[in-house]
């Protein structure tokens, strides 16, 4: 897919820009019932806990909201995804500039833009495009090269990749805050400020140490990242045939990645 954007690899990767400003020795997410303990222990010891606790879920929801800098418009993803590569959700740029939904499930892959993606990121055949899908799913193959990105943002391997990479990465001072409630869960929030960013992560007091919600502010970036729905399975219902749309038929082998 062409266009002066490359608007659905953008979108799709948000979650992952969001990380990587983070780093990953801050991470987790959700809540549960029994005390867990960790407002008693430091800073660095919560976030290692974290780390783990993400690196060991099966599948999670990916909340994403704001701008993630380089004057790029605000970005939002609403994705659920598993360590098997399965997804299901939708990103959307912002500023009216499109939105896309994708569904992905084993070795199949179903996208749709809708009409603000189609107008704003391929002003060239956009509305073409448009009207041949009349609303379908465009269907491909996850290896086909217009789709390899996208795939790959549907793994949460991906995600967990990224933060075992950056688990070295402490540049900045960690300050732990005083124990409080979030939406109605205790939360011990973490806070660094990196890169001319103030990063806070807000980790759950209650069961696994996972984090509720991160929030990245400064330099350009004002971004607010959430997770839940650890280890429930992603939706396994996938568009039907009558509506879907060869991707290569839509946009030919020759097309540039999307």
């Amino acid at each position: 897919m062409t266009g002066r954007h490359s608007g659905t690899r953008r979108a799709a990767w948000a979650a992952v820009v969001v990380l990587g400003i983070t780093g990953g020795s801050v991470l987790g997410g959700g809540a549960a019932r029994a005390d867990n303990g960790i407002d008693k222990l430091t800073a660095q010891q919560i976030a290692d806990r974290s780390r783990d606790a993400l690196l060991g879920t099966r599948s999670l929801h990916l909340s994403v909201r704001g701008e993630l800098g380089d004057n790029s418009p605000p970005t939002s993803l609403e994705l659920s995804l598993d360590r098997d590569g399965n997804c299901k959700g939708s990103v959307g740029i912002g500023h009216n500039q499109g939105s896309v939904q994708v569904v992905k499930r084993g070795d199949d892959v179903w996208v749709k833009p809708d009409a603000n993606f189609w107008k704003n990121q391929v002003p060239t055949g956009g509305s073409a495009f448009a009207a041949i899908l009349n609303g379908r799913y465009m269907k491909g193959s996850a290896d086909d090269p217009r789709l390899h990105d996208l795939a790959k943002g549907c793994d949460l391997d991906t995600f967990r990749k990224l933060v075992g990479d950056n688990a070295d990465n402490d540049r900045g001072t960690l300050n732990k805050g005083h124990k409080t409630v979030l939406d109605g869960a205790p939360v011990v929030p973490l806070t660094r400020m990196r890169d001319g960013r103030t990063v806070t992560m807000y980790v759950a007091a209650t069961g696994k140490p996972y984090p509720l919600k991160i929030t990245v502010q400064g330099n350009g970036t004002d971004a607010v990242v959430g997770f839940s729905a650890f280890d429930k399975p992603v939706p396994t219902t996938t568009p039907p045939p009558d509506q879907t749309y060869d991707i290569s038929a839509l946009l030919g082998r020759t097309s540039a990645p999307v």
